[in-house]
């Protein structure tokens, strides 16, 4: 088996018109694909799919984290929060200039930014 490296990552919204409105100003593009049962966004080259959830938990877990490349966290973290989401930890340098942050969106998904200079599509 050779991974061919991450394709897609789907938050779980109780309300998937809602979440496609937002994401789409989140992400300042419309989704490819939009049915009933999932939204899809291509995010250079990346999926971001919305899934409807059946119940909503009253806590979401916080097991797997996905972070979306961005130019400037603080400012994209600043940009989400004008746009609804929570904070859930402020922009941080864990080292070596990779800065990490990350918001809640108001379904309670963790959506995760960072800047790595190490980090090269590709490698």
């Amino acid at each position: 088996m050779h991974l061919l490296g991450l394709r897609t990552t789907i938050y779980k919204v109780s309300d998937l018109a809602a979440a496609r409105d937002w994401y789409s100003r989140v992400l300042g593009a419309a989704p490819y694909f939009d049915e009933v049962f999932y939204i899809g966004f291509n995010v250079a080259g990346y999926e971001l799919g919305l899934q409807p959830e059946e119940e909503t938990p009253a806590a979401k877990p916080e097991t797997v984290l996905t972070y979306w490349g961005v130019a400037d966290v603080a400012s994209a973290y600043e940009h989400l929060l004008t746009l609804g989401a929570e904070e859930h930890e402020a922009p941080t340098d864990v080292g070596s200039g990779i800065i990490i942050a990350t918001v809640r969106d108001p379904w309670g998904n963790i959506f995760g930014l960072i800047c790595n200079p190490h980090f090269s599509l590709g490698e």
